[in-house]
């Protein structure tokens, strides 16, 4: 935290968090052309997989961290439920020292736990405003957990981000009166910049001919560090000088909302014709037996790729088979966008802070044939 706070403030030297048990960034041999304000630079690897480091100032994490409590109602005590060397993570601390609050961290050397994060929670004091940043499948195991429940509702928001958020699993904090924040962001945007579908104040938002998101604002990084090429293909400025990150999602305005289809490089070509796997993953939860669900283009000799989804059932039912879940989904779903392969997981497969590992689940299937 001092480092941060160091950072920050002018008077220290950029902070580059990694993991406790993992290696530090790795540096270019040749560090020219630094941002005056450099306070933090913080890994991603976009849909290249190949890891970058993307340059945040000062400017735009205080700017960051005033939006969001701006939007959320005010400053307050955030809890850490997430690895700092991740951005959902490090702007809870961000958040915190711009607040000059001090936050509430839990251990999470040994995973997450409902038992943790209710302990953690109880260090709050009685009417202070608090917050806290999770990934959908932390909320799903505290959603599961009287413990859990109890301890969501102490936070007057929960941001949640990493990955998409089933509508009916927003529904159902909200009838346990949890107050979810969904959050849309990333490293090169200091983490989420559009909350519950609309920009943060700062920030900006639009869609290019093919609905490609391409997000833009005061909180923007000031690119790669060492990578100018890939810097300049990813950033940009209009003519009004605004600056715009290029992301790899598509999505489409619902009634002004930004709605997140998902990833270009995610999307089944199937037959000739585009399915979005986010669509049918948000169609598979709201049936009965099925918790969550990962959906991917497997290959096929006739379709080329088809439709694919692990699933994780739910308590108490058996799994369905694929032709129930092809008959339930008939007529929600076009035939196209259907399953034609299934296969039932105790949980699903994730990488990063709560991220389908989708490569993981393409692997199922691949040796599953």
């Amino acid at each position: 935290m001092e480092d941060l706070r160091s950072a920050l403030e002018g008077s220290g030297p950029p902070v580059a968090p990694h993991a406790a048990n993992g290696p530090a960034q790795p540096l270019p041999d040749e560090l020219i052309d630094l941002p005056a304000d450099l306070s933090l630079t913080i890994g991603t690897s976009g849909s290249t997989g190949r890891p970058k480091l993307a340059m945040l100032t000062s400017t735009a994490l205080r700017a960051s961290a005033d939006a969001t409590h701006q939007r959320l109602g005010g400053p307050g005590r955030w809890l850490l439920a997430l690895p700092a060397h991740h951005i959902a993570g490090i702007q809870v601390l961000v958040r915190s020292v711009v607040a000059e609050t001090t936050p509430v961290c839990m251990d999470l050397a040994g995973g997450f736990t409902t038992a943790a994060f209710a302990t953690a929670t109880a260090q709050i004091t009685r009417g202070e405003r608090a917050y806290t940043a999770l990934v959908p499948t932390q909320l799903v195991r505290l959603l599961a957990s009287a413990d859990g429940c109890r301890a969501l509702t102490r936070f007057d928001s929960v941001l949640l981000g990493g990955a998409a958020a089933p509508a009916s699993l927003l529904a159902r904090a909200k009838g346990f009166g949890v107050r979810v924040v969904t959050t849309y962001g990333m490293s090169e945007t200091a983490g989420g910049c559009v909350y519950d579908g609309r920009a943060l104040e700062i920030s900006r938002v639009k869609l290019d001919d093919d609905g490609c998101i391409q997000l833009g604002g005061t909180t923007l990084a000031q690119g790669y560090l060492g990578e100018p090429e890939l810097t300049a293909e990813s950033f940009s400025r209009d003519s009004k000088g605004v600056a715009w990150f290029r992301t790899d999602d598509v999505g489409h305005l619902d009634g002004g909302d930004l709605v997140v289809d998902g990833r270009i490089d995610d999307q089944i070509n199937t037959g000739g014709l585009k399915v979005v796997p986010g669509l049918v993953e948000a169609a598979l939860v709201q049936l009965d037996t099925i918790a969550e669900a990962v959906v991917v283009g497997s290959r096929d000799e006739e379709w080329g790729q088809v439709v694919s989804a692990a699933v994780v059932v739910t308590d108490g039912n058996l799994p369905p088979t694929l032709e129930e879940v092809r008959c339930q989904l008939r007529g929600i779903l076009p035939d196209h966008g259907l399953p034609r392969r299934l296969a039932t997981m105790p949980e699903l497969p994730l990488r990063g802070p709560g991220k389908p590992d989708r490569a993981a689940v393409r692997r199922l299937f691949e040796q599953s044939r």
